[in-house]
């Protein structure tokens, strides 16, 4: 779907996105690459930015194909309750487990 409207800068040249991303889009999306292509116009790619401590599961397709195994399987009911392993857990200082 294309949405097309006109949008004017307010008086520091600055534009607003509101009314173009719906409510949804508006939460999703922490950020926007930014270009002008050859033909002049400005182009606006939306991202999803990730935090620096869970992007190591993206450089890991074995670590996220189980991860999402495991959400599969969790939606569909296959998952089975196997008690506490607080006992495994290493607390701060514990180096020695």
């Amino acid at each position: 779907m294309k949405k097309q409207i006109k949008i004017n800068m307010d008086n520091f040249q600055r534009i607003s996105l509101t009314r173009l991303l719906s409510k949804e889009e508006r939460k999703l999306f922490s950020s926007f690459k930014a270009y002008k292509d050859e033909d002049g116009r400005i182009v606006l790619e939306p991202l999803i930015e990730v935090p620096a401590r869970e992007h190591w599961i993206y450089k890991n397709p074995t670590a996220l194909a189980s991860l999402i195994q495991g959400i599969e399987d969790a939606k569909a009911g296959r998952i089975k309750d196997r008690g506490s392993f607080a006992k495994y857990a290493k607390e701060d200082g514990d180096e020695d487990r």
